[in-house]
């Protein structure tokens, strides 16, 4: 990865964490991190890896046009993806795990990622759906502070402006797909020099043949509630986390926040979402009335709780299948037969 790109992920993380922890009591925070109950943590592992069997299943639905993968081996491949996403910079898991799938099982590389960007749309649509199902209680948060929280809602709006101009641009896409090869193409003969234009012409078609699973409404609306299955999932996370420490609050504040931090990572950070992930929760349920303190134990643990077992896994997949992240999949990775895909996670 460029070091550029890396040093200004930090900056962006280091920034994020002294606005969002300052007037932090250390004494209260430890006390907090020393007698949570951390047994509440296994089952929210559990429930999460629940959600990642189903983001492979989700994954198997969307590539099943092209080639039909048994969810038993989407999952490794899945994880190796998330490990990749929390360890590396520029989200590089995503072209990992396109690559991987293109060894394993010969999907192209553009197909795939093709499926992987309309996840992530389709992600940040029930973000956003978090976010607004809670308005109500987020117009009354902001009344009463100041800064992130009262932003929220304006972001929110932009947000989905975004989402929502993305997900209709690939749906027509989907469902013309030779209108879009011929708007595609007719790009491409004026802005590829002649040398490359052939070959980007197959990556355009095989990044359209990725998009297939959405030319039937029954496919989008599938995927709409898989999704929507994923995140209540990882929101379950949230709420057994919670019992760990010493403070209460609703489910669907619980999704709120879990919508807001992940909306929030989209932001460039250091690797594993450092301060982007950690500062907006923080200020989502200091806003809520808990305690500086014991919000950030609660999302601090959280954090690692979502962070480290599927990194762990992904690690034991990666090995197993004798992958390392090494130059020969750097130079497969930039000169694959894929443009750069946009970086969005949640």
């Amino acid at each position: 990865m460029k070091k550029w790109q890396f040093w200004v992920g930090v900056l962006i993380s280091v920034v994020f964490l002294y606005f969002g922890l300052r007037g932090l009591k250390l004494g209260d925070f430890w006390q907090a991190i020393q007698t949570a109950n951390y047994w509440w943590i296994l089952p929210g592992v559990a429930v999460f890896f629940v959600g990642l069997w189903v983001r492979a299943w989700r994954w198997h639905y969307l590539l099943r046009p092209m080639k039909k993968i048994p969810t038993r081996r989407m999952f490794p491949v899945t994880c190796i993806g998330y490990m990749g996403n929390n360890i590396y910079p520029a989200r590089a898991g995503e072209v990992l795990r396109a690559i991987i799938l293109k060894r394993k099982e010969g999907v192209p590389i553009s197909a795939s990622l093709a499926t992987i960007i309309v996840e992530r749309i389709f992600d940040g649509v029930v973000m956003l759906g978090f976010v607004f199902v809670n308005l109500p209680q987020l117009a009354k948060l902001a009344s009463s502070n100041s800064g992130f929280i009262g932003d929220i809602q304006t972001l929110s709006l932009w947000g989905v402006g975004i989402f929502a101009a993305a997900l209709i641009v690939f749906l027509l896409a989907a469902m013309f797909p030779k209108f879009t090869a011929i708007i595609g193409q007719w790009f491409i003969d004026r802005l590829i020099p002649s040398r490359i234009r052939e070959k980007t012409s197959g990556i355009m078609l095989k990044f359209l043949d990725g998009l297939e699973s959405l030319r039937s409404p029954a496919n989008v609306l599938m995927v709409f509630l898989t999704s929507v299955l994923i995140w209540l999932l990882e929101t379950v996370k949230y709420w057994l986390v919670m019992h760990a420490f010493a403070f209460t609050v609703s489910f669907f504040a619980l999704m709120l926040m879990n919508g807001i931090v992940n909306l929030a990572t989209t932001i460039p950070s250091a690797p594993g979402y450092i301060g982007t992930f950690d500062v907006p929760g923080i200020a989502v349920l200091t806003a809520y009335g808990v305690e500086q303190s014991i919000a950030t134990g609660y999302t601090l643990v959280l954090h690692v709780a979502l962070w480290l077992p599927v990194t762990l896994v992904g690690a034991y997949y990666m090995t197993r299948e004798g992958i390392k992240w090494s130059d020969n999949l750097r130079s497969e990775a930039k000169g694959m037969e894929v443009p750069k895909a946009p970086t969005g996670q949640i």
